[in-house]
């Protein structure tokens, strides 16, 4: 079977990793990414051995990518011409105007990220909680970071228990590590509730009632979320530890092991040896998982800036009938990425 070929637009946060992720899926091909300037992290991966080809968006300046040495292998439309998919990690708006320009009048399908709204797309898609409804499907939009880690457990208690609702509060890093353009601060900032990842939650999870708070933290390493859940019947902390032992995409850690929050966990990516300190999986802490009348309550850490990777994994798998069901498809994508081998670690 040929592989699928997939390219990347926009190579910042998240396209970085999606051009990583892509290219460790055996049965895909990273045909190449697009950019409008010499990045950063364009430099340093031209000084690492440039690995993927380089293509350019419109209103890119070709001679500031030669003056930097960086190789340019196209247009935007160059790249439009070889692929199957394209994964969209443009500033929002750019991946609307993109799939008005080049990806209907070309017939390519592509899979936007969280910042688009979700208009763009035919599916507002999770690879565990809605897979099948993006088989087949032209156009894709990834959850948020935060929702999809939040839906992650949420669906892992639901799928073997049955939830109602849920209530969140979201402790959301401010900015990305080596952003500026929020500048320096030394405070909290409250968002009017509900936020948008609860009402996103139930457009994915229509059975479930979700309200939740946002509070914005001046640190730039990964999200906490606190969630309290209403199961359809009563939900024991020893249930709930069940069904999070047993997801691939969950890590269940302990305080009394060193994971003392969002910093001990960045740490511990890095100390495994992945590439930027990166994480797939949520964290949740073993600690924070109690009971409150019928209610679990629990805790789960957000790693920002690769957390919806596999998630755009399973929808290229979705989108292009790769796999047909989300079980075969985040099987195959959990494979390819390494996904659930430290589960033989958990106690």
């Amino acid at each position: 079977m040929a592989k699928i070929k997939v390219g990347v637009a926009g190579y910042g946060t998240i396209g970085m990793r999606l051009a990583d992720g892509v290219a460790a899926q055996e049965d895909m091909e990273l045909v190449g990414i697009a950019d409008l300037k010499p990045t950063l992290s364009l430099r340093a991966l031209n000084e690492s051995g440039m690995p993927y080809d380089l293509y350019l968006v419109d209103g890119a300046d070709k001679a500031d990518f030669d003056e930097a040495g960086i190789p340019v292998k196209g247009t935007f439309q160059d790249l439009i011409d070889q692929v199957d998919i394209m994964l969209d990690s443009s500033p929002a708006g750019v991946g609307a105007a993109n799939k008005e320009k080049y990806y209907e009048p070309n017939g390519v399908k592509a899979i936007f990220q969280g910042g688009e709204k979700n208009s763009v797309a035919d599916v507002f898609f999770h690879g565990y909680a809605n897979y099948e409804k993006g088989v087949g499907k032209d156009y894709l939009k990834l959850t948020s970071c935060n929702t999809t880690g939040l839906i992650r457990s949420v669906d892992a208690l639901d799928k073997d228990w049955g939830i109602d609702k849920v209530a969140i509060t979201i402790i959301r890093r401010f900015a990305d590590p080596g952003d500026y353009h929020r500048g320096l601060t030394n405070a909290l900032k409250m968002d009017k509730a509900p936020t948008h990842q609860a009402v996103d939650l139930m457009t994915i999870m229509p059975h479930i009632d979700a309200t939740g708070i946002l509070v914005h933290t001046p640190v730039t390493h990964g999200h906490i979320i606190t969630v309290v859940a209403t199961g359809k019947q009563k939900i024991t902390r020893e249930m709930a530890l069940e069904s999070f032992k047993k997801h691939p995409r969950i890590r269940v850690v302990r305080i009394e092991d060193g994971f003392l929050g969002n910093a001990s966990l960045f740490k511990y990516g890095r100390d495994l040896g992945h590439k930027r300190g990166d994480m797939y999986e949520i964290a949740i802490w073993e600690d924070s998982i109690v009971e409150s009348g019928d209610d679990i309550m629990f805790a789960i850490n957000i790693p920002q800036e690769a957390v919806t990777i596999p998630e755009t994994m399973d929808g290229i798998r979705a989108a292009m009938k790769m796999q047909m069901t989300s079980e075969e498809g985040t099987a195959e994508t959990n494979k390819y990425l390494n996904i659930g081998g430290f589960k033989k670690f958990e106690k």
